[in-house]
């Protein structure tokens, strides 16, 4: 039992995110059971109506104050409890004074962020005050890129079983998938645009895909991209840019490198959206790579982006309806190969909408994880969700997240 009073603390309770994530907590562990828990935020009567609104199991759940800008606020928050949950972002613009005081007083953390340009600073940063406290830093822990993270952890475990080896090429695929995008995420993106833009090196940072991975980490093998429509062959359908690459091939590559190169030293990994065959497939590929690179573009430029924030996007704090949430899927495939050309495709599905009504799942389930399940030997530093808490949250999500890991052939 941990000498703290608390085993994790969800700071950013009042998000949209947030919200969602301690109906889960409350619903999947109550207040006090197995895992102890606590809501915290900036405002104290923001945090009642959220307990208000979880109803009367959530009682007793207990509430605590920190602001994300406040770091005395933070440091005091790290001496009471395990591990930090934080939904706060975008990351960029409010994360850090967290991950330092979690790094800095041996807090483990995790969080939702899939903002690539920010991860680096807080491992160059903060790496070696988290391997001397023993705080355990986890990011990217919902839908990215815990799906793609472990899918490839799973398909891995599999080829090693079956073929002695490991997939040295793996191909992610999303087959079909359902659901809205937060303001919160949309925030991040135009944030992440906004940097870019003004940064010369970012740029060239962010076109790295190995930019996650430690300074030595030796890998220099080509890295496929789907940046247009094309047809897959190993899929048979056509293949279409799939937003969340950017980051969860990144994960994956330091997946890999912290692991000790278990998937290969030239290990190839890409990923994409599967939109059908024949010309209706080729004509959706097509339309939804033009529709990203219009976003993309509007979001770069500030009369467009004035424009997309005020009256086109979700705002901060809004998202998918609760109906939405709990409606929405995702089927998701990897097709492995190994160095001898055996073969190996798994299929990752999930419950609930991909961005929020899973993502709390994950999240949810990676924090429990991380509070409760991991060795006190485990080192500290920056991890990724498969490198860190592998099999112990492959069960969990299988057994509490409406995930599932499927081998096909």
């Amino acid at each position: 039992m941990s000498s703290t009073q608390y085993d994790l603390v969800v700071f950013g309770a009042t998000s949209f995110v947030g919200q969602i994530l301690c109906r889960y907590l409350l619903d999947t562990f109550g207040t006090d059971g197995d895992l102890r828990w606590a809501a915290a935020g900036r405002s104290q009567s923001k945090l009642e109506q959220v307990r208000n609104a979880l109803g009367d199991a959530a009682a007793d759940l207990n509430l605590l104050i920190a602001d994300a800008a406040d770091e005395n606020s933070l440091s005091a928050l790290c001496t009471q409890t395990n591990t930090i949950v934080s939904t706060v972002g975008p990351y960029a613009l409010y994360g850090e004074p967290l991950v330092k005081a979690c790094a800095e007083s041996g807090t483990h953390y995790c969080d939702l962020t899939g903002e690539v340009q920010w991860i680096p600073r807080m491992i160059s940063r903060y790496e070696a005050a988290a391997k001397a406290s023993g705080a355990r830093i986890v990011h990217c822990c919902g839908f990215d890129s815990i799906p793609s993270d472990l899918g490839v952890y799973f398909l891995q475990q599999q080829a090693k079983e079956r073929f002695n080896a490991p997939c040295t090429t793996v191909k992610m695929r999303v087959k079909a998938a359902k659901g809205g995008i937060s303001g919160g995420t949309v925030a991040s993106m135009i944030n992440v645009t906004r940097e870019a833009i003004a940064d010369p090196a970012l740029r060239r940072q962010l076109a790295d895909p190995y930019a996650l991975c430690p300074p030595d980490h030796g890998f220099s093998a080509r890295q496929a991209n789907v940046t247009f429509a094309e047809f897959d062959s190993d899929f048979g359908a056509w293949a279409a840019p799939f937003i969340m690459a950017g980051i969860n091939t990144r994960v994956v590559h330091r997946s890999n490198a912290l692991q000790n190169n278990a998937y290969g030293a030239d290990f190839r990994y890409d990923e994409a959206m599967l939109t059908g065959k024949g010309l209706r497939g080729r004509l959706t590929a097509s339309g939804m790579a033009i529709g990203i690179g219009a976003f993309l573009a509007g979001v770069a430029l500030a009369p467009t982006r004035y424009v997309l924030e005020r009256f086109v996007v979700p705002k901060p704090g809004e998202g998918p309806s609760p109906q939405d949430q709990l409606t929405g899927y995702y089927d998701i495939r990897f097709a492995g190969q190994t160095a001898q050309n055996e073969k190996l495709t798994v299929k990752v599905t999930g419950k609930g909408d991909p961005g929020y009504g899973s993502t709390a799942k994950m999240l949810g389930q990676a924090a429990a994880c991380l509070a409760l399940d991991i060795p006190e030997q485990a080192p500290g530093g920056f991890w990724t969700p498969a490198s860190l808490l592998g099999d112990a949250l492959l069960t969990r999500l299988q057994e509490h997240a409406d995930l599932s890991f499927t081998v096909l052939d």
